[in-house]
């Protein structure tokens, strides 16, 4: 185990000077990790584009009667190691390129964790909070009936995402399972429990970025009990990690939603505060100082832990960053030249598909569940989820420790790549 952090700088010094789309960064880290990697460079090819990209016109009729489209994706990316995974997303930002981009780095995720699934991403281009709630369920069942031909338990199983809950994909069951004519629960993943949903799915990912960081911590022999961490985002994934990583000791100083963030270099009083869905936007309301969410990223603490939205540490605020180690709990908060900046500071930077893949590791425990028809406890669901984030750790400890110039998502990268360059060459190309 290193007891220092050791020099990280990225071999790569062709980085842009602007953020880019998700696509764009996840085929850019692709190409940065496959040079690291003994791999077919027709594997690589095959790598760097979706499968499938659906595009779908979803109507509905509002409540005041008149009728709005809007627009919705599905983006698959790679089932070479089995059905494409991933969530469903409701937010004005969604959009193509963002989709194929999240589905990449979901096929890494799968394949960091060495679930049989591939990834996919999707969602509908809209506000979730212009919705009233019968208006939200019909525009879940007519996406759920644009995307029947292409979802399915063994073909490509969505799940809860940014602007979607439990509810959401209970809806989504239900109005495929009526189309099929009997009731499937595999379809979907992150449902309530009445239908076949797992206990632990929704703390999992929050679960799973507080295992890592512990893991980091341990690694750059720095005691948990004398750790200071600001968490951006308060939702499921930042307000499950922040309590965990409060009850193991560690010192939680600041946390954010997107109003703001309160502050207390004292160390908060986690469980008095409300995560985004028991009170929506309640952070500030605290008691603590007030700050920005931008003045959080750049606090003087020992572990960072994004985890609200995507491209939150950019090429212009990455120089504020005083954070000693980084843990990122959303889906790409780090921009690519951000990424290098860090590396070229000797910043450790645990990544995405690691550090947030409880949810999609619960994900394959809840498949599993619908299939056998057979409930798991909580207890039993967080067993084997830490026995699975100790395996994927330990095998990117292993990259990182045997590849001298990679960073820690270079190493996650290439565990990636080495299963799926592996699945690849086993199942051949279809002429």
């Amino acid at each position: 185990m290193s007891s220092e952090i050791a020099s990280t700088a990225p071999p790569e010094k062709d980085v842009p000077t602007e953020p880019e789309s998700a696509r764009a960064v996840a085929r850019r880290q692709l190409n940065r990790a496959a040079a690291f990697v003994d791999i077919d460079p027709n594997v690589v090819e095959r790598l760097a584009d979706p499968k499938a990209v659906h595009e779908v016109t979803v109507p509905i009729e509002r409540d005041d009667g008149t009728v709005e489209t809007y627009t919705g994706y599905r983006a698959q990316h790679n089932s070479v190691r089995g059905p494409h995974k991933g969530g469903l997303r409701f937010h004005p930002g969604v959009s193509r390129e963002e989709c194929i981009g999240l589905a990449m780095w979901m096929t890494w995720k799968c394949a960091v964790m060495d679930l049989p699934f591939g990834g996919a991403k999707g969602g509908v281009v809209v506000d979730p909070k212009e919705l009233s709630p019968d208006e939200k369920e019909r525009l879940t069942r007519r996406f759920t009936e644009e995307l029947r031909p292409v979802i399915g338990p063994n073909t490509d199983i969505p799940a809860p995402d940014m602007g979607t809950d439990a509810q959401t994909m209970a809806w989504i069951m239900d109005a495929y399972s009526m189309q099929e004519g009997e009731t499937r629960p595999g379809v979907v993943t992150g449902k309530p429990p009445v239908v076949g949903g797992s206990y632990g799915r929704d703390e999992a990912p929050g679960r799973s970025v507080a295992i890592v960081a512990r893991k980091a911590l341990e690694y750059y022999d720095r005691p948990l009990g004398e750790t200071t961490v600001a968490v951006q985002g308060f939702g499921s994934v930042g307000a499950n990690a922040a309590r965990l990583l409060d009850s193991w000791g560690a010192d939680v100083v600041a946390v954010s939603d997107v109003n703001g963030a309160v502050y207390d270099p004292d160390g908060l009083d986690i469980e008095t505060i409300p995560t985004h869905e028991e009170e929506p936007e309640a952070v500030t309301r605290q008691d603590g100082e007030v700050i920005d969410n931008e003045a959080l990223l750049g606090l003087d603490v020992d572990l960072l832990a994004p985890c609200a939205v995507g491209n939150v540490i950019t090429a212009d605020n990455v120089d504020e960053v005083r954070a000693d180690i980084v843990v990122e709990g959303a889906n790409g908060p780090t921009t690519f030249e951000a990424d290098a900046a860090l590396a070229a500071r000797d910043v450790p930077v645990l990544p995405d598909v690691l550090a947030n893949a409880g949810g999609v590791t619960v994900s394959y425990f809840e498949w599993l569940q619908d299939i056998n028809r057979r409930a798991w406890s909580l207890e039993r669901v967080n067993e084997e989820l830490d026995a699975e984030m100790e395996k994927a750790w330990a095998a990117v400890r292993d990259a990182y420790e045997r590849t001298p110039e990679a960073t820690w998502r270079d190493a996650a990268y290439i565990v990636a790549l080495e299963r799926l360059s592996e699945a690849h060459e086993a199942r051949g190309l279809w002429p």
